[in-house]
């Protein structure tokens, strides 16, 4: 078959992911090659990141505070990655850009950097990572459709005093739906509150602009962004990270230590990112965004969009399979899907999944709780109750059409013992 020249001149531009050529083992003891379809759990590295990290270890040192050469070289390189992070984000000149060590750590510094009496709006539909750090938060149902949700905010917003913010997820780790966060940003600050979007899930596969859409904060990981070497980042404004206690006490993050007590760095930069960072993390995390950015954003959109509508329309076609939604199967979404299968406990499907097929997916609740035992219609189940589980499949760079198609030979394999 003759590819089109338009598709192979696409598919030379989209940058190749490491363990593309894996093989695993299936049940017998024969090896096949790995279809991963668990990029929303940790996406692989991608080939310009791992060629970037591999370029920084040679001259790898401490940052800022050495003169020898190979530290002076690290520190241009970390700081770059800060630029670079910033440009990738849409960011405004003067917000902060903070490494940390994933989404759940960014989110975690800004809840202890809010101003004394902060109420935090957030819906239950969120990550783990948004919905537990708050020490003073108003959680709002699941919302039945998008202008619901914004209504919801609005109503809640108006009824608090004080400082305030809204917590809400780009793209939802479960189901895939992307989230009005303009229209709700627009209503935050009609209220005088700030909010915060995560965007883990959102930045492997959309553009972001963080200054059109009107954020105040954005927090998303490097693990998911194809740059797994341990680092986060929180990015927005800098007046409540300047003013708040620092994340960790120790060496970078202060002036001076006296007789009179220790003075603070009052750029946020430094006073939340005190002892040795993680370097090589904020190197792979920046070429990973110069990688995407590179490659352009319509060429990812379009291959991933034709990857999930051949996924979903061979979903949809499998009797007792069941694609969870919670706004509907048209609505916009990246390539995330859940789904649960008549007969089977996800974690059944899972495994049957990676012994039998070579298949890779997640099973589970997702780290959203509340949100998945909703659109299971399971009520508060405990903790180990399997059928307030399901099956997630994810695709990413590196996804094929043969992947796609396995899970789905496989899902009829699997339906057709019942």
């Amino acid at each position: 078959m003759t590819v089109p020249a338009s598709r192979a001149s696409q598919d030379r531009r989209i940058p190749a992911v490491l363990g593309s050529d894996l093989e695993v083992p299936i049940k017998g003891g024969r090896l096949i090659p790995y279809a991963n379809l668990d990029y929303a759990a940790s996406a692989p590295c991608l080939e310009p990141v791992s060629a970037a990290v591999a370029a920084a270890l040679p001259a790898y040192s401490s940052v800022h505070r050495g003169a020898g050469y190979a530290s002076q070289l690290t520190t241009a390189r970390y700081e770059q990655a800060r630029h670079t992070v910033r440009a990738f984000t849409g960011s405004r000149p003067d917000d902060a850009v903070i490494f940390t060590r994933n989404t759940t750590d960014a989110t975690n510094l800004l809840a202890r950097s809010l101003p004394e009496g902060t109420t935090v709006v957030v819906f239950d539909t969120e990550h783990h990572a948004s919905l537990l750090p708050w020490a003073n938060a108003v959680r709002l149902a699941i919302p039945a459709f998008p202008g619901e949700a914004v209504r919801a905010a609005d109503e809640a917003l108006a009824e608090i005093d004080g400082p305030k913010l809204l917590v809400v997820t780009a793209a939802s780790n479960v189901t895939g739906e992307l989230w009005p966060i303009a229209a709700l940003a627009h209503i935050a600050h009609r209220h005088g509150a700030r909010v915060l979007v995560d965007a883990a899930q959102l930045v492997p596969h959309r553009r972001l602009n963080l200054t059109a859409l009107g954020l105040d904060y954005v927090v998303f990981s490097g693990h998911k962004l194809y740059a797994p070497f341990g680092a986060g980042a929180l990015i927005g404004r800098a007046d409540w990270l300047s003013r708040a206690e620092p994340y960790l006490r120790g060496g970078g993050a202060v002036r001076a230590v006296n007789d009179d007590g220790v003075h603070w760095h009052e750029d946020p930069e430094a006073r939340h990112e005190a002892g040795t960072p993680n370097v090589l993390g904020a190197i792979a995390l920046a070429a990973a965004c110069d990688a995407l950015t590179s490659t352009g954003w319509s060429v990812l959109v379009d291959e991933e969009e034709r990857l999930l509508g051949r996924l979903r329309a061979g979903l949809a076609g499998i009797e007792g399979v069941h694609e969870l939604s919670l706004w509907g199967p048209d609505h916009a979404r990246i390539g995330i899907v859940s789904f649960v299968v008549d007969g089977f406990t996800a974690r059944e499907v899972a495994e049957a999944l990676s012994g039998e097929y070579g298949i890779g997916v997640r099973d589970g609740k997702f780290c959203a709780h509340p949100f998945v035992r909703h659109l299971l219609g399971t009520g508060n189940g405990g903790c180990e109750d399997a059928t307030a589980s399901a099956v997630r499949a994810s695709i990413g760079i590196g996804t094929t059409s043969e992947h796609v198609d396995r899970l789905i030979t496989a899902l009829r394999d699997l339906v057709s013992r019942v």
